[in-house]
């Protein structure tokens, strides 16, 4: 009986340990491999990638908006397909935005100071930004500039990738995701190419039914069009029961509908150089 004894005392010490080792180390390794690459598992998905999502977020609350874009950088990084990409994807691109239209310092960053014969256009074109960028990231009201203004230029690179039947239009800074906007409908020739490749032809601003230039009293407030290169393809604030015409003028009859307020923000960041990539 003593050996029966002993039998069962290893088996519940080495099962014990296997149990243990199982459901603290290889079981917690498990999930996270499944959370980055997107797999369900049979079993209910364990949610290991939540308490690093509330973190990140958290940080943003804080208003550690540099940290934040770091933490949530990192996350995407290592969850790429978890069950909190999309809603850490959305929180990236606010912060994202918090950070360039602000005079929070960063690396990208630099200041400029206003000489002589210094006009916002001028300064512009000088740093190869956008004369709203400045703007909006000085909180200038106008765009009178004084001399010995110090500003913060940033030099984003940005591109646009829209997805038509996802109907998602992705800012990217130098390839990488900087904010996703959602297009409320897509309204285009039934024949389209699997992918077009084209760029950002001009901005329009709509004010009363008439089109406004930038730096006018009517511009703040306008609604916003993106017209891209490629003929029919117009990036344009959707009607709403509140703005049956935005900008007082119908909408084109192709093209693709965001929210204003996201045209808006999306028309001050691109230039005649934004490349536009339409895929379905």
């Amino acid at each position: 009986m003593k050996w029966l004894f002993a039998f069962l005392l290893a088996v519940t010490i080495f099962g014990s340990a296997a149990f243990f080792g199982y459901h603290i180390i290889v079981k917690p390794e498990l999930a996270v491999r499944a959370e980055q690459s997107g797999q369900v598992p049979d079993e209910p998905r364990i949610d290991v990638s939540l308490p690093e999502f509330q973190a990140a977020a958290r940080l943003r609350q804080e208003g550690k908006l540099v940290e934040a874009r770091g933490a949530l950088t990192s996350f995407l990084q290592r969850y790429p397909n978890g069950l909190h990409t999309e809603a850490a994807k959305d929180v990236l691109g606010d912060v994202n935005m918090d950070i360039l239209f602000s005079k929070v310092r960063t690396p990208e960053k630099q200041e400029y100071v206003v000489k002589s014969g210094d006009v916002l256009a001028r300064v512009a074109s000088k740093t190869k930004t956008t004369a709203e960028l400045i703007m909006r990231t000085n909180n200038l009201n106008g765009t009178m500039l004084h001399i010995g203004d110090r500003l913060l230029i940033s030099h984003p690179e940005f591109s646009i990738f829209i997805q038509r039947k996802a109907q998602d239009a992705v800012l990217l800074d130098k390839g990488n995701f900087f904010k996703r906007y959602k297009i409320r409908s897509v309204k285009l020739p039934p024949r389209q190419q699997a992918r077009i490749v084209t760029r950002v032809a001009e901005t329009m601003a709509w004010r009363g039914g008439k089109r406004v230039g930038f730096g006018t009293k009517e511009f703040t407030g306008s609604t916003r069009w993106i017209r891209l290169q490629t003929p029919g393809h117009v990036i344009y604030a959707e009607p709403s029961a509140s703005t049956p015409q935005p900008g007082g003028v119908p909408p084109p009859p192709t093209g693709f509908a965001l929210a204003p307020a996201d045209v808006e923000e999306l028309s001050g960041l691109v230039n005649s150089k934004t490349a536009v990539t339409i895929t379905d």
